[in-house]
């Protein structure tokens, strides 16, 4: 098991934590492409600078506004990540290349 399908796993064990979503700094970076899982999850994401994030650091980059382009919510009970709502079916995390 790599360590991203670990971080996703330990996520999803985690349940409930507040949200606290805040705007993105000016230097925020973005999600170029992402990993799913073999249920088809998504469980890490690769920046526009390189940097390669599970899901625990993903939510916690977005959450402190250093990720541009995402929002978190609460959906089953946990901290979910997504694309924010902006009508460009491109830059959606679902149609984002995998890496």
């Amino acid at each position: 098991m790599d360590r991203f399908t670990e971080a996703y796993e330990e996520y999803v064990k985690s349940g409930t934590n507040k949200v606290n979503v805040n705007i993105p700094k000016e230097d925020a970076t973005y999600i170029t492409a992402v990993r799913r899982n073999e249920d088809g999850d998504l469980i890490a994401f690769k920046t526009n600078t390189g940097e390669e994030l599970d899901y625990l650091q993903t939510l916690e980059k977005a959450r402190n506004g250093q990720l541009s382009g995402v929002d978190v919510f609460q959906k089953y009970g946990r901290d979910i990540i997504r694309s924010e709502p902006d009508g460009i079916k491109e830059n959606n995390l679902d149609h984002l290349p995998e890496f």
